[in-house]
């Protein structure tokens, strides 16, 4: 608990800086002024700082000692499309904007980790804080690596943290393996003959395939998996028409897929054309379907055995062996932090946000992160450091 301790004395300039991210809130690759604020707090704690990586990120550099190991940390960014439904005073400004998924948390906790380390440099090392852009679907991890993030700072392991409202609040969740699902998104497009909704016979009705077809996607899982594998096929938008008495020319259907394998990731896509092919003809109505259409797919988010081991015992050292749960169930939930383990071992860990009455779920329009976990979650990246790059 020594670590924590030593870190209430950053408790209220955490606060501070959490609650001002929440009211400005930016969505993904436009946190300018997010970044602008990351960067200006990095240079006040003496840190080297990168700034634009993947369009918006940040990356300070921390060196101590007289050499040892280096290692990533990351925070995400960005917000969400959400209109804020809280009352506080520290509400989003931005209009349909805000940080409903406590991004603005991660922000501050990593911020309050730096500045402590550099005031107080007890390792021999090299951190990089990595504050990555685009979390939410655009993939902005990916972004970083593709703008050379770890041929610029060649980190020996890369650490992630989220926090977790159905987690107790300041406790740790962390194993080896598929923490989180792989994530892919498609589009399909039914084109089928427009008329007169008094006169169906005389179209193709695009609007019935799409129905028939929204209920046979859902046996892709239940009819064509083996039941050990988990996967979640979701029908998420249905776009048709504008008018109420005309039948419409096309149906356009766009939904997620995940899973926590690759090879379910290409069967389900096989099926999922499959299906909508034979659906399609079945109508008379042409489909097409495309995988992705706008961003890459996030893989299954996979923590290597020996740094989970290492956020695990640093966990510990903050809240005790009884507040980590080291098995916790693995998330259908997805993280482009999987693109940053596809390239450096690591581990990405969850921090509970507390469970309470007054508490709701991530993307919620009432959520707010809490405040109370900014010292664990900044302590927590203190131990790691020190675990990970003692001094000898």
């Amino acid at each position: 608990m020594s670590t924590t301790l030593s870190l209430s004395y950053l408790h209220a300039a955490m606060r501070e800086w959490r609650r001002h991210l929440h009211q400005y809130p930016e969505t993904a690759f436009e946190e300018t002024q997010t970044a602008q604020f990351v960067t200006a707090k990095l240079r006040e704690f003496g840190l080297d700082v990168h700034e634009g990586l993947g369009g918006t990120g940040v990356v300070g550099t921390l060196r101590a000692g007289t050499g040892g190991k280096k290692i990533a940390l990351r925070a995400d960014m960005d917000a969400l499309f959400i209109q804020e439904h809280n009352g506080f005073a520290h509400k989003s400004r931005h209009d349909g904007k805000m940080h409903a998924c406590g991004h603005d948390g991660h922000t501050a906790m990593l911020l309050g980790a730096a500045c402590h380390l550099a005031q107080q440099p007890d390792f021999d090392g090299t951190v990089y804080f990595i504050f990555q852009p685009a979390e939410e679907c655009r993939a902005g991890a990916k972004a970083m690596i593709d703008d050379g993030l770890f041929a610029l700072f060649p980190a020996d392991c890369v650490f992630g943290m989220h926090n977790y409202p159905d987690i107790p609040l300041g406790q740790f969740a962390v194993k080896p393996g598929a923490m989180m699902a792989a994530f892919d998104c498609f589009e399909i497009i039914l084109q089928g003959q427009a008329t007169h909704a008094a006169m169906p016979h005389l179209g193709n009705d695009a609007v019935v395939a799409a129905a028939h077809l929204i209920t046979a996607l859902q046996t892709i899982v239940s009819r064509h998996l083996n039941p050990a594998d988990a996967a979640v096929v979701s029908i998420t938008q249905i776009h048709a028409g504008n008018t109420w008495n005309a039948i419409p020319d096309s149906v356009t259907l766009r939904g997620t897929v995940r899973c926590f394998k690759p090879e379910l990731q290409t069967q389900i896509a096989a099926q999922l054309r499959h299906l909508t092919g034979q659906i399609a003809a079945a109508f008379n109505v042409s489909a097409t379907a495309v995988f992705n259409p706008e961003n890459p797919g996030y893989p299954v988010t996979w923590n290597s055995a020996a740094e989970t081991e290492q956020a695990r015992q640093a966990a510990i050292a903050i809240v005790g062996e009884a507040g980590v749960d080291g098995q916790p169930a693995s998330s259908m939930g997805s993280e482009d932090f999987a693109f940053m383990l596809q390239e450096k071992p690591g581990c990405y860990l969850w921090i509970g946000n507390g469970s309470s009455a007054n508490s709701c779920l991530l993307h919620n329009p009432h959520y707010d992160f809490n405040d109370a976990i900014l010292p664990i979650g900044a302590a927590y990246w203190v131990a790691l450091v020190a675990t990970v790059c003692p001094v000898l």
